[in-house]
Order: C-alpha cells, then structure tokens, then sequence
C-alpha cells in the first residue's frame, strides 16, 4: 500500500489524476491557510478538501495572516491534540527584495523541521515568481498543489500509524 504508483502522472505538461481507488484513512486534518492571496488560497482549499473527503477524512479550515506564521499555528495546534495531521497552505510570489527568499526558506524550514519532530504536513504553500505560475499550481484542473498537500499529509498520518503498528509488534509483514 505505501509503494502505490504516484497520484498524478506528468506527460506533455499535463497532469492526468489517478482514478485509482483512495485508500480510506480515519483522521481529522487542520488545514492552515495563510490568506495573504485570499482567492489563490480558497483554490488551494478546494483541491485540500476534496483530496481529504475522498479519503474519508474530515477537516477543519483556519487562517494566519502570513506563511511565516503558518509553522507556529501547527507547532500551537498540535499541542491540543485534536489533529492528526495539517495541510499548510499558502503563496509567496517573487517581488523586487529578498523578503521573498526568507519567507520562502523559513516557512519550508518550519515546516520541515516540524515533520522530523513526527508531525504529518503536507507543504501546499507555492514558491513562485509570479501569479500566472501560482494560478497554474493552485488550479484544482491543472496542477493542483491543494490536493497533493492533503495527499501528502495523509500518507504521512497512514506512514506513522504503520510505524506504530510495527513499533508494537502489530505489523509483522515485511514492505519493501
């Protein structure tokens, strides 16, 4: 089950979605959003949240003024217990300082540093130079980047508990 063929399949610049059954996982998502980009965000939720219903999933929607803030209303969230794993979503586009780079690196840098710590992230926040390449990303019919967050995050959620289970002596197949 963890060795399944990827959900998408790029050929000719296009993305063609898998129609292969979504294994079912019961979990409960926090999508965190940083609003910034309010109508690339809502696009970005649209592809989450479709990708989490189709799993079985349920979720919950919240908001933080910027990227920069989304790793520490995980690290805040997670504390309560109540989330399985988070969807972090969210646009930084390129402008004329370097203000870009930081907020691009240390979102990624949070975020990943919160995921070595066990958490299960997707990271569906765009790193792009300009709008018309968010749009194409976000795009629940291109690309899409919403639902591959929420599909990444719940791999993770069915990584861990399988870790879990082997951890206990629960699962004793071997997966290669």
């Amino acid at each position: 089950a963890l060795c399944r063929p990827p959900h998408r399949v790029q050929t000719d610049m296009k993305i063609e979605k898998s129609t292969a059954p979504v294994e079912q996982v019961r979990a409960h998502i926090l999508i965190l959003e940083a609003r910034f980009y309010g109508e690339l965000c809502d696009e970005l939720c649209r592809g989450a949240i479709a990708a989490i219903e189709r799993a079985g999933a349920t979720w919950e929607r919240m908001a933080v003024p910027g990227a920069l803030e989304i790793p520490g209303a995980i690290a805040l969230a997670h504390e309560t217990g109540l989330y399985h794993g988070y969807v972090a979503l969210g646009c930084v586009l390129r402008g004329e300082t370097t203000h870009y780079d930081v907020v691009s690196n240390e979102s990624a840098r949070g975020i990943m540093d919160l995921t070595l710590e066990g958490l299960c992230i997707g990271n569906g926040i765009l790193t792009c130079e300009n709008e018309a390449q968010a749009w194409a990303r976000a795009k629940v019919d291109d690309m899409d980047k919403g639902g591959g967050a929420a599909d990444a995050a719940l791999s993770m959620i069915r990584f861990s508990r399988l870790m879990g289970r082997k951890a206990a002596g629960l699962d004793s197949k071997a997966t290669s």
